[in-house]
């Protein structure tokens, strides 16, 4: 078998309907990958569209810097790490982080959606199996302008079956007093029977976060997300030795070598590995990395139903998965891309797919719409 094309769709809704807030449900690149066997893998890239489309389609510079796509064709797809060695050597003047890792994580989800096809397995078999098939969601969505409009969407979304809800960035980090009211409406909203989870949206220098974190305890929240600036190794260092609630980070950081710097030098405690920024091959030497020095991992997710999809066949196969973010952005991007919706059920859980690779299929009207 080999590929043959390489098609990269850079979707975005109209511009009246793109508004300035930290969602990644409003444009995205989505990857097909075709081979002589009539099979076609599909992926995902969590990055900035246009500038991943250009990495995909460039042309050849030298060796070691060369566009992604054009080195794919007449390779075997069923060779993942020998095409993820290729991809990274041949971009290795430009890449080695950021977008190029992210394009390189797209393909390898359509790749590894080709073998799971060829091999008529789901994903997760692949990985080695599943250690469970379904793991509780949190509904992952924004704070509202307020402590009393954050309760408001808290409550909307477990009235709607979720157990636990994730509220972030913005207006947190603006002043000492939103942000304990921001909290304070969340916890409301949740419930005490429920679990709230805070993405401060890397709001805060070190020693607020150190504050906040002692602030927010009352509030028995799961975890504390990204409170400092990504680069904040030292920072992460100090906080997570004097924070009594779990510091989650990572869904900033793709590739191996990124996160083996966050893991060691900034001692998080929870690793959010986005698989439309690192694919698969790497999340599994990511999460590796990270179990053995005794952090869990999750998933991050806020883009289209691939990520959703590519994220739960890589949680289930981990030991330490115990909860998935189910982005509830109320995009056409993030709910019409795919066929399958992947709901949750009525105890709060998703089910991982059951189909080959990732056992979904693409909306074409959807494709075709927000086409740009």
């Amino acid at each position: 078998m080999k590929i043959t094309n390489v098609e990269a769709i850079e979707l975005r809704l109209p511009e009246s309907e793109v508004v300035d807030k930290a969602s990644g449900a409003q444009n995205s690149l989505i990857l097909k990958i075709h081979t002589d066997e009539g099979i076609v893998g599909i992926g995902e890239v969590d990055s900035c569209p246009r500038v991943a489309l250009a990495v995909v389609e460039a042309p050849f510079s030298h060796t070691l810097v060369s566009g992604l796509g054009r080195i794919l064709v007449g390779m075997n797809p069923l060779d993942i790490r020998v095409i993820n060695e290729r991809l990274y050597q041949s971009s290795f003047y430009y890449g080695r982080r950021g977008v190029v890792v992210h394009v390189i994580g797209g393909i390898d989800v359509a790749l590894w959606d080709i073998a799971g096809k060829y091999y008529n397995q789901p994903i997760y078999q692949l990985l080695g199996g599943a250690f469970r098939k379904k793991v509780r969601a949190y509904a992952s969505i924004l704070f509202g302008r307020d402590g009393g409009e954050t309760c408001e969407i808290g409550r909307k979304w477990v009235d709607r079956g979720f157990t636990a809800v994730k509220f972030g960035w913005a207006p947190m980090g603006e002043s000492e007093s939103l942000d304990l009211d921001l909290v304070d409406g969340a916890r409301r909203g949740v419930g005490d029977k429920n679990d709230v989870l805070i993405d401060a949206g890397c709001c805060w220098d070190t020693m607020t976060a150190i504050r906040r974190a002692r602030q927010f305890e009352d509030y028995k929240i799961l975890w504390l997300e990204e409170p400092l600036e990504q680069d904040n190794l030292e920072g992460y260092r100090k906080l997570t030795s004097l924070s009594r609630i779990s510091i989650a980070a990572g869904e900033g950081d793709s590739g191996r070598f990124a996160w083996r710097d966050l893991i060691e030098r900034g001692g998080i405690n929870i690793a959010q590995i986005d698989l439309a920024r690192n694919g698969f091959t790497e999340a599994v030497r990511i999460a590796d990395m990270a179990e053995d020095r005794g952090l869990r991992v999750v998933n991050h997710f806020y883009t289209t139903g691939i990520n959703l999809a590519a994220g739960l066949h890589w949680l289930v196969s981990r030991k330490t998965a115990f909860i998935f973010e189910y982005c509830v952005e109320e995009s056409p991007l993030r709910l019409d891309v795919t066929k399958q919706k992947m709901e949750i059920d009525a105890e709060g859980f998703v089910h991982v797919p059951e189909g080959p690779g990732l056992g979904i299929d693409l909306d074409e009207d959807t494709i075709d719409r927000y086409r740009v």
